[in-house]
């Protein structure tokens, strides 16, 4: 697969709601959030995306268009009588620690993912952090992907342990921050935990570290280790991970590639649109990006991790 350009879609299958978040520079209420709408608004930078997720009644028609705005096929989204799932939170100055302070599922309460026809044949596929017996009912639902990422919390490693391990059996990708590794794996060693969930299955564990980047742990190439952009500005973090998963992916999905070398450089692509998020609020960063920005913050990746080798000898 290795130098292919074939673009295929990208499906997510997730949340969409209304956040209210505060940080320490500034607040917001009931402005678009949920999973799917930052995988979905970063992966359209690669490639088209396909939706699947639940909205009440309530859902502003202006945050309809926002996504139907970039190639995003919102086809899979159910409208139930109801309010939409809400979210709020806030952020104190360490902005890798999120404090709910209140959720309402409301319709989400009642969300059992129905996959329109042609989206079962899609080839790259998001299980975005949902309750694991949901991203199960995806996979009885899609046909011979080529790749399935998955992504997961440590409330469902707390409450549904067995489930969520049996996602990550036949998942090709399981994306975890470094907290819930160690809280799954009941280990302090990022390496070994990464390691441990591979003998599930899973041919590569991309473990998320928030300002200190990514690592990449995989069966078959070993361990790639990746920077975060020196952030100056970091207005609200809310998404970062989620739209760290629509770059991955989406470049993959772009490249219809799914080699070693085609997963590190996603991790770049996923840790760049990721560095935008975190510059606004919301999704109005991410509303406001060009495929411009994206490469140019690319290029910025590999000249941070460029040195010259100098050719010394230990000792010398």
């Amino acid at each position: 697969m290795r130098g292919m350009a074939r673009s295929s879609p990208a499906l997510v299958v997730g949340s969409l709601g209304l956040d209210t978040i505060s940080t320490p520079f500034g607040s917001v209420s009931d402005v678009l959030g949920g999973t799917s709408s930052y995988f979905s608004l970063s992966a359209s930078n690669y490639t088209d995306v396909q939706v699947v997720a639940v909205i009440g009644n309530d859902f502003p028609d202006e945050y309809r268009r926002v996504l139907e705005s970039r190639r995003i096929d919102l086809r899979g989204l159910q409208v139930m009588d109801g309010r939409t799932f809400r979210w709020a939170g806030q952020y104190k100055f360490d902005m890798n620690v999120a404090e709910t302070l209140d959720t309402q599922l409301n319709v989400f309460a009642e969300f059992h993912p129905r996959l329109p026809e042609d989206y079962r044949q899609t080839e790259f596929v998001f299980l975005a952090n949902i309750h694991p017996s949901l991203q199960l009912e995806v996979l009885d639902q899609v046909r011979n992907p080529k790749l399935v990422v998955m992504d997961s919390m440590n409330f469902w490693i707390s409450s549904s342990k067995d489930t969520l391990t049996d996602v990550m059996r036949r998942a090709d990708i399981v994306l975890l921050n470094d907290g819930e590794v160690r809280q799954y794996t009941e280990t302090a060693n990022l390496i070994a935990g990464g390691r441990a969930i591979l003998d599930l299955g899973p041919r590569a564990v991309v473990i998320k570290k928030g300002e200190h980047g990514a690592l990449l742990i995989s069966r078959n190439d070993g361990v790639f280790v990746a920077p975060a952009f020196p952030q100056e500005e970091v207005q609200d973090p809310t998404g970062a991970g989620d739209s760290f998963a629509g770059g991955f992916v989406g470049y993959l999905a772009s490249r219809g590639d799914t080699s070693p070398e085609a997963i590190r450089r996603a991790i770049i692509h996923g840790s760049a649109i990721a560095s935008f998020t975190v510059e606004d609020f919301s999704v109005r960063r991410l509303e406001r990006l060009t495929t411009a920005e994206v490469l140019d913050r690319y290029a910025t990746f590999r000249h941070l991790t460029q040195f010259v080798d100098e050719g010394l000898e230990v000792g010398a």
